[in-house]
């Protein structure tokens, strides 16, 4: 067994322990704190599930009314010229929505083109340089009421980009 594989099955219960250990040690009441935390733990899932409900419509109406493929059609002459392969368009595009729309593009690619090639190669590196922006501002800003969240959407979604061009550039320089 690797140091890897010991450390990740001795990380979480050893954290747990040390945190039973200290609340203890501190004559913390751990058991009721623990079932306190998993009362509001439980509220804040109910309070997500209508961001979530709202966010996997929307998701759904994208994809199914061809909204997603029309994208793709105007975006493909300058996709040409600039030598990125369409097909990871709706990675590019889905990824700031969902993590798991993007990592069922990112499956799908993967089955599709395999892992060795360059859209596979490229799809795994856009799976790991964007994050989840509009599913972070709307399940997490929206679940403790936060309204004005234009600078975290402009920001989150310029740094989507940047990892996209970089995801991009690096993959074409290393592959191309």
């Amino acid at each position: 067994m690797d140091i890897i594989s010991l450390i990740s099955m001795v990380a979480i219960p050893l954290f747990v322990l040390i945190v039973l250990v200290l609340g203890t040690f501190k004559r913390l009441p751990t058991y009721d704190l623990f079932v306190e935390g998993g009362k509001e733990g439980l509220t804040i899932a109910v309070s997500l599930l209508p961001y979530l409900l709202g966010m996997l419509v929307s998701i759904s109406i994208f994809r199914s009314s061809g909204a997603l493929d029309f994208v793709i059609s105007l975006l493909e002459p300058v996709l040409n010229i600039i030598r990125v392969p369409s097909e990871i368009v709706p990675l590019a595009l889905t990824k700031p929505i969902s993590g798991t729309a993007a990592l069922a593009v990112t499956s799908d690619l993967l089955k599709s083109y395999g892992p060795d090639s360059f859209i596979g190669r490229l799809a795994s590196t856009m799976q790991g340089s964007t994050d989840t922006t509009l599913y972070i501002i709307t399940i997490y800003f929206g679940s403790v009421g936060i309204k004005k969240m234009g600078d975290a959407l402009k920001v989150g979604l310029l740094t989507d980009i940047i990892g996209i061009i970089t995801a991009i550039t690096v993959i074409t320089i290393l592959f191309g």
